[in-house]
């Protein structure tokens, strides 16, 4: 299916960008992952928790690897429906709407997909209006935003919009840009990892050990998705694809160095596992970067903080304005995928013993 340059990259991560997948509503994407994967013949399938599966088999299944990348995005969640077509919204994962800013948002309804403006109120105004408080240094929160629909309360019913309908950027404010060697969008956390996990689903052939490669289901909600499988699926290793932030209080420098995650907020990553993936990096001539990171939780740390896997590691590509407008060097994406597929085609012997 080609070569997986930057320009491949740019234009997977487009597509994939643009399928809505808010946490438990993730349905147009499974399509495109499911229709890609058909294409491709591996096998694959669709699990009770909603992730998707693909199996490479390996010369042995003892000491299965599995490499998950995230395919559920943020957004926010319908709580109450006021008359004159006004909905409260309330935060689902990391959002924050100070960061999406006044604009169209897509509702993502039972019956239909309609359109709103994320509202903040007008600026005009005294004390006498309780907003004026965010025009003085106070963040805005979901709590003080609304959705204008403009249309009555039998036309959202109709709809299908109700408490705990699904919110998203509105898809035509989604598409990336392209900033040189860099791209530029909403949702890069997570749809760039599951564009490197259809690349693995192409390039991994006949590896040391069984490879699964799961495009995880809610994973900002709690790893939902990730915790199910690795309950159920015996593995010696869990390989978490994500993003990595930039930040001036670690020590990451923007490009297309990878990043390796020696810890964050749900425990340590295993140091042997992350010295195997520095080991295949450096036989691609590949140098990756190492942090320690806060306010940050993997499908893999969280699989070992819960006892479901004895080892598990975070390769990550840096990532500016992350839960945002998300910038990332399409060069690291892409090393992501180049270390990868040398460690599970060739660099996992040392894992074939573990049963």
């Amino acid at each position: 299916m080609g070569i997986w340059d930057v320009d491949r990259f740019f234009s997977i991560i487009e597509e994939l960008v643009l399928c809505h997948s808010p946490s438990g509503v993730e349905g147009e994407i499974n399509q495109y992952i499911q229709k890609w994967l058909d294409n491709l013949g591996v096998e694959h399938w669709h699990d009770e928790a909603d992730n998707i599966v693909i199996k490479i088999p390996g010369r042995t299944s003892n000491g299965a690897i599995a490499v998950t990348a995230h395919k559920d995005e943020i957004g926010a969640l319908v709580k109450g429906i006021e008359s004159g077509g006004r909905l409260q919204v309330r935060r689902l994962g990391g959002a924050y709407p100070w960061v999406y800013g006044e604009g169209v948002v897509d509702l993502l309804g039972d019956k239909e997909t309609i359109s709103g403006i994320l509202s903040f109120g007008s600026r005009h105004v005294s004390h006498e209006s309780p907003h004026k408080s965010q025009q003085e240094g106070k963040a805005v929160r979901w709590e003080t935003a609304w959705v204008e629909t403009k249309l009555s309360t039998p036309e959202l019913v109709r709809a299908g919009i109700r408490p705990g309908t699904r919110m998203v950027v509105g898809k035509h404010r989604k598409r990336p840009f392209r900033l040189g060697n860099h791209i530029a969008s909403y949702t890069l956390d997570n749809k760039a990892s599951v564009a490197i996990l259809l690349g693995l689903a192409e390039r991994v052939k006949n590896p040391p050990v069984d490879v699964y490669l799961v495009a995880s289901a809610k994973e900002e909600v709690g790893a939902i998705g990730a915790l199910f499988f690795s309950q159920r699926q015996k593995l010696s290793r869990l390989i978490a694809l994500e993003i990595c932030p930039l930040s001036q209080e670690y020590p990451i420098v923007d490009g297309p160095r990878p990043v390796l995650f020696a810890q964050d907020s749900y425990g340590l990553y295993d140091e042997g596992l992350n010295q195997e993936l520095i080991s295949a990096a450096s036989t691609v001539r590949i140098q990756l970067q190492q942090a320690v990171i806060s306010q940050f939780g993997s499908d893999a740390s969280i699989a070992m903080k819960f006892g479901h896997v004895p080892k598990g590691a975070c390769l990550s590509f840096p990532t500016q304005n992350t839960h945002g407008y998300e910038i990332a060097d399409l060069g690291a994406i892409a090393n992501c995928l180049t270390v990868l597929t040398a460690y599970l085609n060739n660099g996992v012997q040392s894992c074939s013993h573990n049963g």
